[in-house]
């Protein structure tokens, strides 16, 4: 049974003629018949009486027609709901990101997504780069913003990096700044009080680094915050942090760079390999890359 066959039933049912139910049908009037015949042929009974001047459905027509006809409208349905998600009319997005991008650029570029496909449902999760790369791995996300290199990842795992972004130091503002030259370098925070995010955090991870490189630990006055906290820790005078430029130009804190050559990170968009994400997906990915690549450059803070 074919759905162009029990179209043409259906046609010739409303009709109760052939010539007139091939016209309707945009197809010739022996093919139709022949698709008929066919069908009443595969499902073993007559479904139209055939009298000249006149055609009436048969008691197996008569029960075929109200499901043909619900056939024929739950495709139709289909085939909208299908076009409707490949439109962007529809659909779900699942993106992960570290809480310092959630805080920064992820809300302008869900905003402009939104604003181009409000149909789109969008579903953000936040986390460290490792909880995203499990999260991808076991397909709760459809994209995430990651931290690369990362380390240990799925070999199943694809990542394209969009940005280097710059790392700086922030205090509070009704504080004297932290060294009275332009920038410092790493050996200028050693003994001074940080506040340090929770372990987990890539932040937290690439500033106990390059302390270490740097010859010294880091000597933390808090420990333990997420973004907002650390931001507040700060700007009560509790210490100095290292945070991303995007997250220090919205937080209102006296910023200070680093010296050449600097402390950096890649900013990389992961999905699985193996898997293609959704359209949907794709769409907010290729927003993303666009707006994460605008702002190559552009992110660098004022000194203090």
């Amino acid at each position: 049974m074919q759905l162009h066959q029990l179209r043409y039933f259906v046609a010739v049912a409303e009709t109760l003629h052939f010539t007139r139910a091939a016209q309707r049908e945009l197809v010739a009037q022996p093919s139709l018949s022949q698709q008929i015949r066919a069908l009443e042929r595969e499902l073993g009974a007559e479904l139209f009486h055939r009298a000249r001047g006149h055609v009436g459905l048969t008691d197996a027509g008569e029960v075929l027609l109200p499901l043909a006809r619900r056939i024929l409208a739950d495709t139709e349905t289909a085939r909208r709901e299908v076009q409707e998600v490949a439109g962007l009319r529809r659909g779900r997005v699942r993106l992960g990101a570290p809480p310092s991008l959630c805080a920064s650029v992820v809300p302008d570029v869900l905003r402009g997504f939104h604003d181009r496909y409000p149909g789109v449902e969008l579903v953000v999760r936040e986390g460290g780069s490792r909880d995203l790369v499990r999260l991808l791995a076991d397909g709760m996300l459809d994209l995430a913003l990651v931290i690369t290199p990362l380390a240990g990842s799925s070999p199943a795992l694809t990542t394209r990096e969009l940005l280097r972004e710059e790392l700086v130091v922030v205090s509070a503002p009704d504080r004297p700044a932290p060294v009275r030259r332009r920038r410092l370098r790493v050996a200028d925070l050693e003994g001074r009080p940080l506040v340090m995010f929770r372990p987990g955090y890539d932040l937290r991870e690439m500033t106990t680094t390059a302390c270490r490189e740097a010859g010294f630990e880091p000597t933390p006055s808090v420990e333990g915050g997420e973004m907002d906290s650390v931001l507040g820790c700060v700007r009560a005078g509790l210490g100095l942090a290292v945070v991303p430029s995007m997250v220090a130009q919205r937080s209102g804190l006296r910023t200070t760079r680093f010296a050449a050559p600097g402390l950096r990170r890649a900013i990389s968009l992961a999905h699985r390999g193996d898997v293609r994400p959704p359209y949907a997906a794709r769409e907010l990915g290729r927003v993303l890359s666009e707006h994460l690549r605008g702002r190559e450059g552009t992110d660098e803070p004022a000194s203090s």
